[in-house]
């Protein structure tokens, strides 16, 4: 029995979404690696040779797969990088979505071009397999193209694998701040009742890159109020907790820090403070 594929743009698309849909489910790094080079180095790239060459007489397979690798190292750059400039900017969710969508309308642009021509004249996957030229039997032109078209290939599938599998490590910080009772970084309380207790939250974000285990202190013109327990955050981990603080007597000018403390240490790493009056 002899398998024709009339339309394979069809079922390039259709390929692309199986391996979108599988990349996302599956939290397994190698799986998700070796489908997403197979994703980004050919679908995207013989879809759009498929949308440009209808005609069988344009190009044969051996050139529309050799083409859609090299455009696949083209357009991908070109994508991420229109990409980096919208409100999602390259993510895994964003990235994968609009490789597929530029594969769909690839994909729907040769189907659509290929049914305006002739039946004879559109391009169709031979329903016979066939043999791969022996490269001592090419032009060595022809062999030279080919041995550095597999060189790219090579080259782009390990950059993107060195790439994939060493982690970025960007400037080491962390976030801390201060929000009001209502939720916001402004109308902090200015004016408090003296013993009574008035409650602000307090946020932390790791960006350390690495786990940390944060605490907390309340100081009231330098002296402990109270020590939060510490809290263990994983790197883009984010912690906010409502606290509270009291002044015992009415006075001016009371200073009310924040101290935050990396790892057990006794030097603060991070200060936040309010000035108050307590009436």
């Amino acid at each position: 029995m002899k398998l024709e594929i009339k339309n394979e743009p069809v079922y390039v698309f259709l390929i692309s979404a199986a391996l979108t849909c599988t990349i996302l489910m599956d939290d397994r790094s190698s799986v998700r690696m070796a489908l997403g080079l197979v994703f980004v180095l050919f679908l995207p790239g013989y879809a759009l040779v498929a949308a440009m060459f209808p005609k069988k007489e344009d190009m044969d397979g051996i050139g529309r797969l050799a083409l859609g690798f090299g455009l696949s190292i083209v357009v991908v750059p070109i994508l991420g990088f229109l990409l980096n400039y919208t409100p999602w900017g390259i993510r895994s969710y964003p990235v994968l979505l609009t490789f597929l969508t530029f594969t769909l309308v690839m994909s729907a642009v040769a189907v659509c071009r290929r049914k305006k021509i002739p039946d004879g004249m559109r391009f169709k996957i031979p329903p016979v397999s066939f043999k791969w030229p022996g490269l001592a039997k090419l032009a060595w032109v022809d062999r030279a193209l080919f041995l550095a078209l597999a060189g790219a290939v090579l080259f782009t599938t390990g950059s993107i694998y060195h790439v994939s599998a060493t982690p970025v490590t960007g400037e080491q910080f962390t976030e801390f701040y201060l929000l009001s009772p209502d939720g916001k970084a402004e109308n902090y309380p200015a004016e408090i009742t003296a013993g009574a207790e008035t409650g602000v939250t307090l946020g932390i974000v790791n960006n350390e890159y690495r786990p940390v285990s944060y605490s907390t202190e309340i100081l009231i013109d330098g002296k402990p109020e109270k020590k939060l327990s510490p809290v263990e955050l994983s790197q883009g981990e984010k912690w906010e907790k409502r606290v509270t603080f009291s002044a015992r007597v009415p006075q001016k000018n009371v200073k009310v820090e924040f101290l935050l403390y990396l790892d057990g240490a006794v030097t603060p790493y991070r200060a936040l403070y309010l000035w108050v009056n307590a009436v």
